[in-house]
Order: C-alpha cells, then structure tokens, then sequence
C-alpha cells in the first residue's frame, strides 16, 4: 500500500492530460455554434451563407414581392383632312394587318395613311379592338382630330359630329388603357340658330295691343260673336300667320248673371268657337290652346251692363 500512494500524483496528471484537450475541444464547438446562430438565424448549417427568400411584413411574416405591372407603350392617333396617322404597339403581325385594313377602309379620296404600328407583346395594348372604335370615331371629325395616351393620361381633342360620337370615343379610351385618365376635349359644332325675323321680335308686342285695342264679345248665353266682333278674329288671325314660333291660349269668360255650374261650359264653348273660326282662317290647330275659366275672371264690375258685356270675351295670350 504505500507504494501505491507514492504513484497516484503521477496518475492524477495523466488523466488531466487526457481530459483537459476533450473539455477545451467540447467548449469551441459549443460557443461556435452559438455565435453563428446569434450573427445569423437564416444560415445554412452545411454552408453558413444566408439565403433570403422573401421580405418580412410588418408582423415579421414572409410576404411576396409584386412584379412590376407591364408597360402599356405610349401612342397617338390622329387625322387631318390629308391623312390619318396611327402611331401603336400591338401584339402580333395578324393585328397589325387587321388594324390596317381598318385604316384603308376609312380613307377617303386624296387622304394618305401614315402607318406607324410596330409589334412588341410586352408593351402591346391590351384591348386593340378598342383602337378600332377610336378610329371610327376619329373618322367623323371635321378638319385636326387626335386621341393620344401619353403613359399616364388619354387626351382626345378635334371636333366630331355629336355627343353620341363624342361619349363612344371615350368609352373606347378608357377601355384601351384600363385605368388610365380619360381627358375628354373632344368639341361639338354649335347648331346655328335660325335668325329671328323682325315680325317674331314685335309678337308679344303686337298681340298684347290687340287685345287692348279689339275685343271678341259674345251674346248673352250663348258662343256667338257679337256683329262687332268679327273683323278682330280676322285681324288676330293675321298675327298669328305672321310668325309661327308662338302658341297661343284663347281663354273663354262670362258674366255672373248665369249659373256658375253653366258659366265654366259656355266659357269653354266661347273659346272653342274663336278656336275654330282661326283655324278656319289657316292658323294651325296645333298651336291654339282653348281654355274656359267661367265668371272667375272678370275685367269689369258685373253690377253694370257695360260692365257684364265686357266680361263675356276671349282673350288671347301666349303660352
């Protein structure tokens, strides 16, 4: 036994070499892993190189990467009364052609085609038949005319025939470039108005001093004229043959002295008659209007003869 214990200091030592190289060995390994894990969670344990597959939303999430949207080309067509010019991109030679004969189609004599179409699918617009409509639209203008997209906004500006060609032309821009801003300057020609003659500046003048200066009386109950009377409905004929842009109402009144559920009737019958006797005289139906309104209307005070006779009249205004 105490040889044993003069050698176990020498035995100590050896297991400390033996061990001390294993512990140091197991605590590189283990803080190098850790260091590679903390300066970048994303690396590939064979490789150690990061690989990024896609940006983080707001949340830490993945979220994909939109595409950029295609580029619709820039283009212009346009028209004088020499030529039509169409400047576009479209997407294979079979549109090209059909666009093409469209054009001709729309020539006329001693107007020349200036043909500016080339190919590129990526750049193409996406509805050519819309070219086609703004074409047919273009061809109803009067003297410049042209419908241009310039990458952001889609300007038509001439003159065309009517609204209704005016709203198909920017329906098709719009459905050319979806989404694009349709700027719609497009004009209508003003339809000149017909010059007024003199006779229709002075009608409501001249009508107005009629009813002053003439009167249509009736006999007491009844639609007849009194004999005085007559040559007016001649004369107010004449005014009205004298410009035809005016209707007229011939509104029919009596006295008190009847019955009011008789006095709205007569009255209507009075304004009938006058009606008649004008149209007989060539004034057209269409532009009187008869109207009774019974005793509610008098111009005079019916306590009187004088009075009670000019109640029962015809009057003529304009409607």
């Amino acid at each position: 036994m105490p040889g044993l214990a003069r050698r176990r200091p020498g035995f100590v030592w050896l297991l400390a070499l033996v061990l001390v190289p294993v512990l140091l060995t197991a605590l590189v390994i283990a803080l190098g892993g850790t260091e590679q894990t903390a300066a970048d969670p994303t690396s590939s344990p064979s490789t150690g190189a990061a690989t990024v597959t896609a940006e983080e939303g707001p949340a830490g999430t993945p979220t994909a990467v939109p595409s950029a949207p295609p580029t619709v080309a820039p283009f212009e067509l346009s028209r004088t009364d020499e030529a039509i010019t169409v400047h576009a991109v479209v997407r294979d030679q079979e549109t090209k052609d059909k666009l093409v004969a469209e054009v001709q189609a729309l020539l006329t004599e001693g107007t020349d085609f200036t043909d500016q179409i080339s190919i590129d699918e990526k750049t193409a617009l996406p509805n050519p038949t819309a070219l086609s409509a703004l074409l047919h639209a273009l061809s109803t203008a009067t003297g410049e005319a042209a419908i241009k997209y310039d990458g952001d906004k889609v300007t038509l500006s001439g003159k065309v025939a009517d609204q209704a060609t005016k709203a198909t032309a920017a329906r098709a821009a719009a459905a050319a470039v979806p989404g694009a801003v349709v700027a719609n300057e497009l004009q209508i020609p003003a339809v000149p108005k017909p010059p007024v003659s003199e006779a229709c500046q002075t009608f409501e003048a001249r009508l107005a001093r009629f009813n002053a200066e003439n009167k249509l009386v009736f006999l007491s109950g009844t639609d007849t004229l009194n004999d005085a009377s007559r040559p007016s409905v001649t004369k107010v004929a004449k005014l009205l043959l004298s410009c035809a842009g005016f209707d007229v109402e011939v509104s029919g009144h009596t006295d008190n002295l009847g019955n009011p559920a008789t006095s709205l009737p007569l009255s209507q019958q009075r304004a009938d008659a006058v009606k008649t006797a004008l149209v007989k005289l060539g004034v057209p139906a269409g532009r009187i209007t008869s109207r009774g309104y019974g005793e509610t209307r008098p111009i005079a005070s019916n306590s009187t003869s004088t009075g009670r006779i000019a109640n029962r009249r015809v009057e003529i205004r304009v409607l």
